[in-house]
C-alpha cells in the first residue's frame, strides 16, 4: 500500500521505517531540508538502536522515501498517517497547531480517497475535529477519513516495540476505515484491537498515565522505606512475584522524564478540569513525580556548606538509557540548581551531550561552570561530589572502587540505585540511593 507519514520524530520516523519494512512503499515528510538529505543518506535524525540499519535497508530497496514535497506525497497515498509533536502548553493542554497545519496541507492537496490515521498523542475528541476540518478545507470531491491509532513505543526500544508490538490500537467509524487498517497492518502478524476512535484515544492516555502512576507510587514507598528502614529493592522483589502488580515498572528512583509520560499526566488532568472532574491519582502522581526529581539534591545540599567552587561530576544526561532525548530529565533540573549554586560540573553521557549543549552551554552559567567529558573517569577525576542520573551500561561499568580512586572525597549520590549499599560501603564510599 501506497502510505505517507507526516513528522519524522520518534512517532514518524519508526513508523514509516517500520511500514517499509513489512513491504509498503512509504513516503516520509519533513519540512526540513537538511533532515531530508541526511535520512536519504541512511542516517537517522534520533539515537535509536536498529534504526538506521533498517533506514539503509528499505533505503535500498526503493520502498522508503523522503521529502519535503507533502503535496506530491499526499496526492495520491492510500493512507497518511500524522506523527507530528503536541508538546505541552503553560496549562498542560496539548499544542495542537502542527497538527492543525498537516491537516490542511493534506486537503489542499489529497487526489482521491484516503484514509488519515492519527499517530500523534492528542486529547480525546480530537480526531473528530480532525475530520471535520480536513473536510472544511477540502479543495477536490474526494473522500476522507480519520482513524486514531496512538503509537506504544518506549524510546530507545522503539523499532523493537513497533514490529514486536504487544497489541495495535486502532480507532475508527466505519467498516471501510477498519479495513484499511487492518490491511495496513496485516503484514505485522500482531494482535489488533478495534475499538470506537474516543476510546482510542483515551486507551494511549489511560495507559501512559497508568505507567506513570506506577513509576511515581514505588517512588512514593522507596521514600518511606528510607525513614522506617526497609529496603525498596526487597520490596520490589516481593511484589514483583504478584501477577496482578507484574515485575516491570518497580524500580525507584528519581522520577519519570521523557516527551510522554509528563506531558500525558498533564494532558490528562487538563482535560479532566476542563470536565468538571478532578483526577486526584493523576494529581498526586504528577506531584510527587516533581518533588522526586530533585529529591538526590535536597539530601546534598543538607549534606554540604555550599556548591560553590566544587567539582561535581554528574553521570547522565539522558532521562533514561538508549535515547539521547532531555526531554524532562531530572538531570536538567538538577543541573540548573547545581550551577545556580556555583557548582563546577564535570557531565557524561555517551549520547546525550550534543543535545544537552544546546541547553547548557560549555562554560560559565549563572554562577557556575559547566563542561563535558568523554568517559565516567575524567567527570569522576578529583571530584568533590558525584550524581548518577541515568543507567547506560558505560555508567553501570564504573566500580565502587573507582569512585573512591578517582574522586578527591567519593561522596555519590545515586538517582538509580546502580551499586548495592553494601559494595560502595566497602569500598569506602559516602553512598545515598533511593529507597534503601
Amino acid at each position: 500500500m501506497k502510505i505517507a507519514v507526516a513528522g519524522t520524530g520518534y512517532v514518524g520516523l519508526v513508523a514509516g521505517v517500520c511500514f517499509a519494512e513489512v513491504g509498503h512503499d512509504v513516503t516520509c515528510v519533513d519540512i526540513d531540508e537538511k533532515k531530508v538529505k541526511l535520512m536519504e543518506s541512511g542516517v537517522s535524525p534520533i539515537y535509536e538502536e536498529g534504526l538506521e540499519e533498517l533506514m539503509k535497508k528499505n533505503n535500498a530497496t526503493g520502498r522508503l522515501h523522503y521529502t519535503t514535497d507533502y503535496a506530491s506525497a499526499y496526492k495520491n497515498a492510500d493512507a497518511i498517517f500524522i506523527g507530528v509533536g503536541t508538546p505541552e502548553m503553560p496549562d498542560g493542554s496539548a499544542n495542537l497547531s502542527f497538527l492543525a497545519t498537516v491537516c490542511r496541507q493534506i486537503a489542499e492537496n489529497v487526489e482521491h480517497d484516503c484514509l488519515v490515521v492519527v499517530k500523534s498523542t492528542v486529547p480525546i475528541g480530537t480526531n473528530d475535529k480532525v475530520e471535520q476540518f480536513i473536510k472544511d478545507f477540502l479543495v477536490r470531491d474526494v473522500k476522507v477519513e480519520v482513524a486514531s491509532n496512538p503509537e506504544f513505543l518506549a524510546q530507545g526500544t522503539a523499532v523493537r516495540d513497533t514490529l514486536h508490538a504487544a497489541r495495535i490500537i486502532i480507532g475508527t467509524e466505519s467498516k471501510e476505515a477498519e479495513d484499511k487498517l487492518m490491511e495496513i497492518y496485516e503484514p505485522f502478524g500482531l494482535p489488533i484491537v478495534s475499538v470506537k476512535r474516543r476510546s482510542a484515544e483515551m486507551i494511549k492516555y489511560a495507559c501512559n498515565d497508568f505507567l506513570a502512576l506506577k513509576i511515581s507510587y514505588m517512588n512514593d514507598i522507596a521514600n518511606l522505606c528510607e525513614l522506617v528502614g526497609a529496603d525498596i529493592e526487597d520490596v520490589a522483589k516481593g511484589m514483583s512475584y504478584d501477577a496482578r502488580i507484574g515485575e516491570r515498572f518497580l524500580n525507584a528512583g528519581i522520577g519519570f522524564g521523557g516527551s510522554c509520560f509528563p506531558k500525558d499526566t498533564k494532558a490528562l488532568r487538563f482535560l479532566a478540569n476542563q470536565h468538571g472532574y478532578e483526577l486526584k491519582t493523576v494529581d498526586a502522581c504528577v506531584e510527587v513525580n516533581k518533588l522526586q526529581k530533585t529529591r538526590l539534591f535536597e539530601k546534598a545540599k543538607d549534606r554540604m556548606i555550599t556548591f560553590a567552587g566544587l567539582k561535581v561530576a554528574v553521570l547522565g544526561l539522558t532521562f533514561k538509557a538508549g535515547t539521547d532525548d532531555l526531554r524532562e530529565a531530572p538531570a536538567s533540573e538538577n543541573i540548573k540548581l547545581l550551577l545556580d549554586q556555583g557548582a563546577e560540573i564535570y557531565a557524561y553521557d555517551p549520547a546525550g551531550v550534543p543535545r544537552a549543549k544546546q541547553q547548557f552551554p560549555e562554560g560559565e552559567i549563572s554562577r557556575g561552570i559547566m563542561r563535558y567529558v568523554d568517559t565516567p573517569e575524567l567527570a569522576l577525576e578529583g571530584a568533590n561530589i558525584c550524581f548518577i542520573f541515568t543507567e547506560w551500561g558505560e555508567i553501570k561499568a564504573v566500580k565502587p572502587a573507582d569512585y573512591k580512586r578517582l574522586m578527591r572525597t567519593p561522596l555519590v549520590y545515586d538517582g538509580r540505585n546502580l551499586h548495592a549499599v553494601e559494595d560502595m560501603k566497602a569500598a569506602g564510599v559516602e553512598y545515598y540511593s533511593i529507597g534503601r
